[in-house]
């Protein structure tokens, strides 16, 4: 082989690796362009997973936080229910309570009654007793309703009767044949009273 071929071979193994030094540095070039585009992509992709992953934790949160007041609700609706059948069950004990004491009273009078045969002692003791109970009644907000002498009321009396009266006016009740009562402002058995015309 020639100087000049030499040179040749040379010249051309320096150019061609020239060449593949320049092709792979434009291909590192290129690499490092499209590594840099894809980054933010895939900086945008992670930021959008771990958005997605809050969100979806947030979500679960919220459907257990929904699922406990959901419990909640139930359970108080269940004691509430089971309060109102408690107190309808038992919305007398107070009145029974304080009526026991005159059924006690009864029953005393009653059974000394039969040992003694005294009507006077038993008389007053059932006067006792009934006052005892008066006092009861009206304590719970039970009061008689006033009629003889009132001018008739159809909201407070029931009229059964119709007569004349030279000493009261029309519409005044002169006789009461069944007291009425009111418990606290409502009427819970009108008056049965007789009417003047």
């Amino acid at each position: 082989m020639s100087t000049d071929q030499k040179r040749e071979d040379a010249t051309y193994e320096a150019e061609t690796a020239q060449a593949s030094e320049q092709t792979e540095a434009n291909e590192a070039a290129q690499t490092d362009e499209a590594a840099a585009e894809a980054a933010p992509e895939a900086t945008a992709e992670a930021t959008d997973n771990k958005e997605l992953d809050e969100l979806r934790k947030q979500a679960d949160d919220n459907y257990q936080r929904f699922l406990r007041t959901q419990a909640d609700f139930d359970n108080f609706r269940r004691r509430a229910r089971q309060e109102k059948e408690d107190f309808a069950k038992y919305a007398s004990l107070k009145l029974i309570e304080q009526l026991l004491p005159v059924v006690d009273n009864f029953n005393r009078a009653l059974s000394t009654s039969k040992e003694t045969r005294d009507f006077d002692a038993l008389l007053k003791g059932i006067e006792m007793t009934y006052r005892q109970l008066d006092q009861v009644l009206v304590q719970e907000g039970l009061t008689p309703i006033e009629a003889v002498g009132q001018p008739f009321n159809p909201e407070l009396h029931q009229a059964v009767m119709q007569v004349e009266s030279e000493e009261h006016g029309e519409g005044i009740v002169v006789e009461e044949l069944q007291k009425g009562y009111m418990l606290k402002d409502k009427v819970i058995r009108p008056a049965m009273v007789k009417v003047s015309v």
